[in-house]
């Protein structure tokens, strides 16, 4: 059996009870490195734990535009080789792409940003009654107890609150249907010429969507599959199978 290659990241990701990644902004940077090929191993953060863990480092939250301090937040990264931290998706997507140049992947394109856009909101108006309140079943107790305290303290209700009876639920989706179903229309606009985006180039988009549903997918099957039901999300998380391999 041949020996297995040093990783040259360490990859901090968030903690649940499946031992699995669930994040979706952190599936972005997994499918990256699974992708390109970068050997790299996982350390699980629980929730109460990822501020001390990434302050002993030395990393620093960037600030917004106003000058608030955003939070400590994952994917973080270590990279060995030159001995570099660093924090938030973007700038590890960005890091990654200039110090691994080879298999690129477009970081952004107009198109892409439209779908990013577009998807965000349609999408993110159902997550918070769907998926947020569901999120603090794998979770385990101490991560649960933060996850209840800082979300609840946020929204002003209790997540049980968020949840909708199972027919006004499906009302939701099917509201959501046509806005849906637009957005299908843009992920699938160069489906002539390959699977993903940008057609036959795979983009950082693809792990957007792709890291997304997979994020679903740990949180309730039932959910994933009612995205995974629009032909173009189904045909780029299918077309990024191959690089979800590694979870852990």
């Amino acid at each position: 059996m041949a020996a297995q290659p040093e990783p040259e990241i360490t990859l901090y990701d968030l903690a649940c009870t499946q031992n699995t990644c669930f994040s979706p902004t952190v599936w972005r940077i997994r499918l990256m490195l699974n992708y390109k090929e970068i050997p790299y191993k996982t350390v699980f953060l629980e929730f109460p734990d990822i501020e001390p863990t990434l302050k002993e480092l030395g990393l620093v939250p960037s600030e917004t535009s106003t000058g608030v301090r955003n939070k400590y937040t994952v994917p973080a990264i270590h990279h060995v080789p030159t001995n570099t931290y660093i924090m938030d998706s973007l700038p590890i997507a960005q890091f990654l792409e200039s110090t691994y140049p080879e298999r690129p992947i477009p970081l952004t394109s107009e198109h892409g940003r439209q779908i990013e856009s577009e998807a965000r909101l349609v999408v993110g108006k159902v997550f918070q009654t769907t998926i947020t309140p569901r999120e603090i079943h794998i979770l385990s107790p101490r991560s649960q107890e933060y996850f209840r305290r800082t979300r609840e303290a946020t929204i002003g209700r209790r997540l049980e609150d968020l949840l909708l009876e199972p027919e006004k639920e499906d009302q939701l989706w099917k509201g959501m249907d046509d806005k849906m179903r637009a957005v299908s229309e843009l992920i699938m606009e160069n489906k002539d010429k390959g699977p993903f985006v940008l057609g036959d180039q795979i983009s950082y988009t693809d792990f957007f969507i792709a890291g997304s549903l997979q994020s679903i997918r740990v949180v309730d099957e039932s959910l994933f599959q009612r995205i995974f039901a629009y032909e173009g999300f189904k045909a780029v998380y299918e077309a990024c199978l191959a690089h979800m391999e590694k979870k852990d």
